[in-house]
């Protein structure tokens, strides 16, 4: 794992997120009169302990009460105001969905930086010869060039996937326990998707539905294997009997 990857999906940032969609809250819940706006200053100074949130769990076995267990420690009776109106998926999934958003930015940039590459050498080879295959055996002439042509092409019908996919799992919910708002109304879901720059489930359930998510994982899957296939390519290139490309090696 990347350390800029692992730090997203680390439980510290995990629990960011959540103290984020929290507070996110609060602020809507004032600008409302739900909650005291005088209230504010020190809910924005709510923290949590990590390790107090690992001690607090083999006795409460839930991470969302243990995680609010920690943020009361540090608020004392403003604690109150925390969490109003909410069940745990609306921030477990609200959260995750801003997890994800950060996550696809990093995915985006080295798509781009493979994808401008590609492209380097799709100019640098267009004129460099060499034999086409079908089924790995000798067919008609082509450039290096086109080869690499087609991956670039490729890539950017991946990119374009990927971006469809971060726009669907960039949904927030803030709709209480079944979705019908019972407890918080859709004008604060609103108000708090729209601080997070998220979209909002148009119809939620407890949860953000999950065929966002397939899809997102689906098109992760879809540029491994355009990734996969490349390599492969690659690896059959570099073949003492053909010899036609080569992996980087280190000296040594």
């Amino acid at each position: 794992t990347r350390p800029e990857m692992g730090r997203i999906w680390s439980e510290q940032n995990k629990y960011d997120k959540w103290l984020q969609v929290e507070l996110a809250v609060c602020e809507a819940w004032a600008e409302r009169d739900v909650i005291p706006k005088d209230a504010l200053p020190k809910l924005r100074k709510a923290r949590y302990d990590l390790d107090d949130i690992a001690r607090y769990f083999p006795e409460m076995h839930h991470d969302m009460t243990v995680f609010l267990r920690s943020l009361a420690d540090s608020l004392g009776p403003e604690s109150r105001h925390i969490h109003v109106g909410l069940t745990s998926n609306d921030v477990w999934d609200t959260g995750l969905a801003l997890q994800l958003m950060e996550a696809t930015e990093l995915l985006e940039q080295g798509l781009r930086a493979l994808t401008d590459a590609v492209r380097e050498k799709v100019l640098e080879h267009k004129e460099t010869i060499c034999i086409g295959r079908t089924h790995g055996v000798h067919a008609e002439p082509t450039t290096f060039g086109l080869k690499l042509a087609a991956w670039w092409d490729e890539l950017r019908r991946q990119s374009h996937r990927l971006t469809q996919a971060k726009e669907t799992v960039s949904v927030g919910k803030i709709s209480g326990t079944v979705g019908t708002h019972a407890t918080v109304p859709p004008d604060v879901e609103t108000d708090v998707c729209g601080r997070l720059g998220l979209l909002l489930e148009p119809i939620s359930t407890q949860v953000v539905h999950r065929d966002r998510h397939a899809h997102y994982v689906s098109t992760l899957a879809l540029i491994a294997a355009s990734l996969e296939k490349f390599a492969t390519e690659i690896r059959h290139l570099q073949r003492t009997e053909v010899l036609e490309a080569e992996e980087p090696f280190a000296e040594g």
